[in-house]
Formats: C-alpha cells, structure tokens, sequence
C-alpha cells in the first residue's frame, strides 16, 4: 500500500512538472499561472500545493531537471562525451518541452522572482567533471584550465541556443554546435585525439 502511495505521488510530481514546463515554455514564467498548470496538469489545488508550494518552486525544479533531459542519453566517454552532450543537447531543445522551459526559465529571470544561478552552475559541474577525467586520460592538452572551459562551454550554448532562437527557431542550433567543436577542438585536443573526434551532430536525429 505505502508503495503503490509513494508509486502515485512520484507520478503526480512528474505530472506537474511537466505541465509547468508545457506552460511555462508557451506563456514564460511572468505569464503562467497556477491555475493554468494546474489544468495542463490534470490535478487539483490540494495535490498541487503538496508538492510545490509556490510557482517559484515549481520554476526551479523545472529549471534543474535540465540535465535528466541529456545526460541519460548519452553513451561516450572522455571529450566524445562533452562534444555528443552538447549535440543531444542541441537536438532535444528542439523537442523536449521540459529541457526548453527549463532553458526559457533559467535565461529570462530578469524581471522575475526567480533569481537563481545553480541550473547554470550544475552544467558547468557536469562538464568539468568529465573534461578533468579526460584531460587525466590524455585526451584535453595539459594547459587547458578545464573549470574555465566548462564555464565558457555553459556561456557559448546559452549564447548560441539564443542566436539560433532567433534566426532559425533553433532549426540550425545543432550545425551551429558542430561549427562551435570545429572551432575549438584544435586548441583543446591533444594531437592524438582531434582527429578522431566525431562531428556528425545527425548521429542523434
């Protein structure tokens, strides 16, 4: 009984959620309201309040669940793994209402109540982890300061996923990524690894 209890409440959460991301995504965070997720949610006030006790609330989660989008998609290692997380990235913006609420949140919190760098901050953590190992692994040129990497990494997505809204509806956002790699590998890669390197962002169509 407690199970099939904890069953359901794991399901009304993830209910509300991405009900908060489908109305969040359409309407931005000063536009939606509780009422309209609520309804886009199927659940009531009483299960609503439960579990989030404030639209505020309820934006950060949308904004943290960002990496459960891309992270669980991925199967490489080492910089194949930074460079195919980017590319998923790219391509699941397109078509995953929660990452792309997520990213709306986390990007217009200017005139908001939601002031909250960590959505950023845990990207950069994610990608420091991984090029550390890889640069121990030979992989990352010895100079390069991954914690400053990850950090302009975080900066260059957001800055181009922005772009690419603008321009293409994001349409071009996953050759933009590819072009970013093209760009940056050589500077970063050792010798023995740059060419090896796949940049074939239609891998994860």
């Amino acid at each position: 009984m407690v199970k099939l209890q904890q069953d359901r409440a794991i399901r009304t959460r993830q209910s509300i959620i991405r009900g908060a991301a489908e109305v969040f995504d359409e309407y931005g965070f000063n536009g939606a309201s509780i009422s309209r997720i609520m309804k886009r949610a199927g659940v009531s006030q009483g299960a609503m309040y439960f579990h989030f006790k404030s639209k505020e609330e309820l934006a950060r989660a949308v904004m943290n669940a960002q990496p459960d989008t891309v992270v669980p998609r991925l199967d490489s290692h080492g910089l194949q793994r930074i460079v195919d997380m980017t590319f998923v990235w790219a391509r699941q913006i397109q078509r995953d209402v929660l990452l792309r609420a997520g990213v709306r949140l986390t990007n217009e919190q200017e005139g908001t109540s939601v002031r909250d760098a960590s959505p950023y901050q845990e990207w950069v953590k994610i990608l420091e982890i991984t090029l550390r190992q890889a640069q121990q692994e030979g992989e990352v040129v010895e100079s390069v300061d991954v914690r400053r990497l990850s950090e302009f990494l975080v900066s260059a997505c957001t800055g181009m996923q922005m772009y690419a809204n603008a321009a293409s509806g994001r349409q071009d956002l996953p050759e933009r990524v590819a072009a970013m790699w093209q760009i940056l590998l050589p500077g970063i890669a050792t010798e023995q690894i740059a060419g090896s390197i796949d940049l074939d962002v239609h891998r994860f169509v």
